[in-house]
This record gives structure tokens, C-alpha cells and sequence, in this order.
């Protein structure tokens, strides 16, 4: 099974073509045993390009616990590189099927590679059953958690998110509080815990624990979440720059259509053969 290994903003996963070959008979278990990072190929989940009759190419992406996810803003622009680069929808804009819906995408081509990628996110989900959470509010925003120490705003990008503004961002909050609100019974479906601090209204720092995956370099849903949750709670402007671990992403909830617009890297590694 040929795959490549792709990053954007050091949000790395495996990709599999599976338009030109056979999908995997079982991508839950594979997901687990190639993205290990000692005895598979490594990285936070695995990717699979598809075939979709409603778009250029479909994707579907399973975090490194096999658990599978409805959409990822780092993977969906590496999908996109992968579709162009590889010559299975050689444009300018493409169109990407994933569990949130078909999402628009803009490259930024330089000698014939995409090397950025602007996503049109759509509309943030805001209604607390549809996140889903238990938390009060239509979003939840500044609720306490004080089992958890934190205040919290809740947004769904296509999948759930829980963002905590504080005043520094320590290990002890993303390595220990993230990974207990990620499983707290307040969220149904498992949360997304981002870190923030605001650094100016328009530029803040992000550390994130994924859902299913642990801390990531990345995280494109999460950082197109934060742009939402930080005008909801009038800490940020509408546009912003995110520095996460793995680089920097540039996010816009555009009063025009209500959709959040994320531009960032999108990277190929390497390419090898998966020997089962």
C-alpha cells in the first residue's frame, strides 16, 4: 500500500490514495498501527483520499486511537496538495468532501506545488446540542468548569471544541487538565481543548489536546474555533493570527457569509509502501 506523509503546521498524518488503489479493509486498525511512532510511520492519525460524487475527492480521517473524526483543518488542506500535486484534480480550487459537509478550498501554487491552502470552514456550529455539550448557552460562552479549574466557550467546526482563554499556557493545563476535559461526561462526543492566550486582538498562541490523538503540533478546526470563541467573548478581532507549536495559521469569521476562513501550510515529507 503506497501512502505519503504529509504536515500543515506540523499536524502530520499518513495519506492513502484510495482513489488509484484499494482502500484498506480495516482503517481503524490500520490507523492505530501506522500512525505509532516507534513502529509505524508515524504522526497523528491516517487520511484517506476517495473518490466522492459530489466533489473533487473525499476525505476520511481517523485519529491515532483509530477513533474516526468528522473533519481536520491541517488534514483537509494537505488533502487538497495531495489531489492537485498528484494529479487527480489539477485546479486552482477544489471542492473536498468530508463529515462536515464540501468544503471550498483556494491553492497557492509556485512552480507547479501547492504550498499554502485557504479553506473555506463554513458556518460554526453554535447551538450547545449540536457541539454537542450539556453546558448551558447557545454557545456556552464563559461557562466555569470547576471541576476542571477552567472557563470554557464551546464552538463546533464540524467537530467539538472547548477553548480556555488563560493567562499562561503550562504543561500542567494541557497535559493534565486537557486530557480529563476531553472525556468529562459534559461532552457527549468527546471535546477538543484548546489553550489560549491573547496576545493583542488580533494575534494569540494556542496549545491544543485532540481528541483521540493527545497534544498536536496543530490544529486547524481548533484554531478556526478560537477565531470564533474569541469575538464571542470580546477578547479578539474577527481576523487573527494563531501561533501554534507547529506555525502559524491565519483565521477569518467574515461578517459577509458567517463563514471562518483558515489559510495555512501544506507540506508532502515523504512517500513509501506500507508492507500489508
Amino acid at each position: 500500500m503506497r501512502f505519503v506523509k504529509m504536515q500543515g503546521a506540523g499536524n502530520d498524518y499518513v495519506y492513502v490514495d484510495c482513489i488509484r488503489q484499494a482502500p484498506p479493509k480495516n482503517p481503524a486498525e490500520l490507523a492505530k498501527r501506522i500512525a505509532d511512532r516507534h513502529f509505524g510511520v508515524g504522526g497523528d492519525g491516517l487520511i484517506l483520499v476517495m473518490p466522492s460524487e459530489k466533489a473533487d475527492a473525499r476525505m476520511r480521517m481517523f485519529n491515532a486511537d483509530g477513533s474516526e473524526s468528522e473533519m481536520c483543518g491541517n488534514g483537509v488542506r494537505c488533502v487538497a496538495k495531495f489531489v492537485h500535486d498528484h494529479g487527480i484534480a489539477k485546479k486552482p480550487t477544489l471542492t473536498i468532501e468530508t463529515g462536515r459537509g464540501v468544503l471550498a478550498l483556494e491553492l497557492r501554487i509556485a512552480d507547479g506545488k501547492v504550498h499554502a491552502v485557504r479553506v473555506d470552514m463554513g458556518e460554526p456550529i453554535l447551538e450547545a446540542e449540536r457541539i454537542p455539550t450539556k453546558l448551558p448557552g447557545n454557545p456556552p460562552v464563559n461557562v466555569p468548569l470547576p471541576q476542571h479549574g477552567l472557563t470554557v466557550t464551546c464552538v463546533s467546526m464540524g467537530n467539538p471544541h472547548c477553548i480556555a482563554f488563560v493567562n499562561e499556557i503550562t504543561d500542567q493545563l494541557v497535559l493534565g487538565v486537557g486530557p480529563k476535559v476531553e472525556v468529562d461526561p459534559v461532552f457527549p462526543r468527546k471535546v477538543n481543548v484548546e489553550f489560549i492566550k491573547v496576545n493583542r486582538p488580533d494575534d494569540v498562541t494556542m496549545r491544543v489536546w485532540e481528541r483521540g490523538s493527545g497534544e498536536t503540533l496543530a490544529c486547524g478546526t481548533g484554531a478556526s474555533a478560537v477565531c470564533v470563541a474569541g469575538v464571542l467573548t470580546g477578547r479578539t478581532g474577527r481576523k487573527i493570527t494563531c501561533h501554534l507549536l507547529g506555525g502559524d495559521l491565519e483565521l477569518e469569521w467574515s461578517e459577509k457569509d458567517n463563514h471562518v476562513y483558515m489559510t495555512g501550510p501544506a507540506v508532502e515529507v515523504f512517500a513509501g509502501e506500507w508492507p500489508e
